[in-house]
């Protein structure tokens, strides 16, 4: 064997030592085979941050590493090196922050807290109001505007009472900013100072502290967030643990660290949330689950049918005890079909809307150009059913609108339970023309056309809506959030779609 053999064989021997011994320390996550988990986590947080992942991780083999700080400085961490799985804030301004630099993806509530005073059980330097933070012979804590979530929202509602300046010259002579919370509630409890701005959840894990509640920092009520970060590699299992914090299981834990929680979806590793969905909207929204369903981990059962007969099993869900089987969200081919079970639902928003069109065969064989077109001897209709499907009632009230019901319906010849049945009497020649909507020609272009209808009456409206009995609230509110951002997936189905200015 040649000597420059022998040190290619050696290099290979050596590359594939350092593979083995990379594998070998690089840490994993046992139950999924993927590095853990790396969290930012605001410090006045941790105590129940802590827990839930160490939970999580007995549970289903999930490390995860925590990384504490202020809010602003964790922030900018993430936007420095990129990386990096999950980020806690103690208010959301700074997750609307992340939001606009597209530093995070979804975005779960955990908990809310308020500023209060901290001072030493019994308040003994007789704190009183707002205007104390100033007292000469006070030494006061603060948390620093430009680390500290607390030190920020301090800054901003000081400010808003015009005492900012002066306290802020107070605290340099006598008292002292901190980086985060725990180190201004500690200073207090230490006796370093004789007050501190901290969070009401941060009082409620030292004994030896009691809050001082001030009507301008009541109002000042934070939402605590968890967020998916953008740099995630391991978006699915991050957000499953995101879930977990949100979850009721979470839930239990802020709460018992004082901390006032949201009312969390029911934690399953692989929940199921069941969709009614009207058939109009089916194009516009299949590709759309099917990637809300891969990322969160999770099985959305969606139901396409024409809305009179989704609400019809809604009726006789209801009708039984429970709600076993009522879907958690519902997108309705038109308002008209979710005012019929308004009483079941909550946060509805319109998404697009459609045209309702009369469909023709290609050419336009029978020259149809208006509505009172299809009152003419000899022509043959096909109408949805009003009681199963939406197209059929908005067909029903426009016809009788316009004062043409009557003779359109004696020409009528077939009429569908669903408006995706429509076009098919066309195709096939079963009738002269339909009245459908416009997103339901795009698929058969080539076979028919639209002849659009001159009125007010000629529109559907498309909501979507959470129910009150869903156990998957949150869940819902995310599906949406990803529906009501694919503008493309509707204007390519021919919907017009109504949420360009609202995002």
């Amino acid at each position: 064997m040649t000597g420059k053999k022998i040190i290619w064989i050696g290099l290979v021997l050596v590359a594939v030592l350092c593979w083995l011994l990379f594998l070998i320390s690089k840490p994993t996550d046992s139950s999924t085979g993927e590095e853990p988990l790396l969290l930012y986590c605001a410090a006045g947080i941790k105590p129940p941050v802590l827990e839930i992942a160490k939970q999580f991780e007995a549970e289903y083999g999930v490390k995860i590493y925590l990384q504490y700080g202020g809010s602003g400085t964790l922030l900018s961490n993430v936007e420095v090196s990129r990386k990096g799985d999950l980020y806690i804030a103690a208010d959301h301004s700074y997750i609307e922050i992340a939001e606009k630099k597209e530093l995070i993806r979804e975005v779960l509530p955990l908990a809310y807290q308020r500023p209060v005073v901290a001072v030493a059980k019994g308040n003994p330097k007789k704190f009183q109001g707002l205007e104390d933070l100033g007292r000469s012979d006070l030494r006061v804590a603060l948390g620093n505007p430009e680390a500290a979530s607390i030190g920020r929202q301090t800054k901003r509602l000081l400010e808003c009472a015009g005492i900012w300046d002066d306290v802020k010259k107070q605290i340099e002579r006598t008292g002292v900013f901190k980086p985060t919370v725990p180190e201004v509630a500690n200073d207090v409890k230490l006796g370093a100072v004789d007050a501190g701005v901290i969070w009401d959840g941060t009082v409620a894990q030292y004994p030896e502290l009691e809050a001082i509640h001030l009507p301008l920092f009541d109002a000042a009520k934070k939402e605590i967030s968890v967020a998916v970060l953008a740099s995630s590699k391991q978006p699915t299992t991050a957000l499953r643990f995101a879930r977990y914090l949100n979850s009721r299981v979470g839930n239990a834990v802020f709460k018992r660290y004082g901390f006032e929680a949201v009312e969390g979806d029911v934690w399953a590793w692989r929940p199921e949330i069941t969709f009614f969905c009207g058939a109009v909207n089916r194009r516009a929204v299949a590709e759309v689950i099917k990637a809300f369903e891969l990322r969160e981990g999770i099985t959305v059962n969606t139901i396409y049918n024409g809305c009179g007969i989704l609400t019809g099993q809604m009726r006789t869900i209801q009708q039984k005890e429970g709600s076993a089987g009522f879907p958690d969200v519902y997108m309705a081919c038109d308002r008209y079909y979710l005012e019929n079970v308004r009483e079941w639902f909550q946060e509805d928003v319109e998404i697009s809307d459609a045209d309702i069109v009369i469909a023709v065969p290609k050419g336009n064989p029978k020259n149809i150009q208006t509505i009172a077109d299809l009152a003419k001897p000899g022509m043959r209709i096909s109408v949805g059913q009003p009681e199963q499907c939406t197209i059929g009632a908005l067909t029903q009230i426009m016809l009788e609108k316009m004062g043409v019901y009557e003779n359109v319906m004696s020409n009528t010849v077939m009429q569908t339970a669903s408006s995706s049945m429509l076009i098919p009497t066309v195709t096939t020649k079963s009738v002269d023309a339909t009245i459908s909507y416009i997103t339901d020609t795009k698929a058969e272009s080539d076979k028919v056309e639209a002849v659009y209808i001159d009125s007010p009456f000629a529109k559907a409206v498309q909501p979507f809506s959470i129910a009150c009995s869903s156990d998957q609230k949150h869940m819902g509110r995310r599906l949406f959030r990803d529906v009501a951002a694919a503008e493309k997936h509707f204007e390519d189905a021919g919907f017009h779609f109504r949420l360009k200015n609202e995002e």
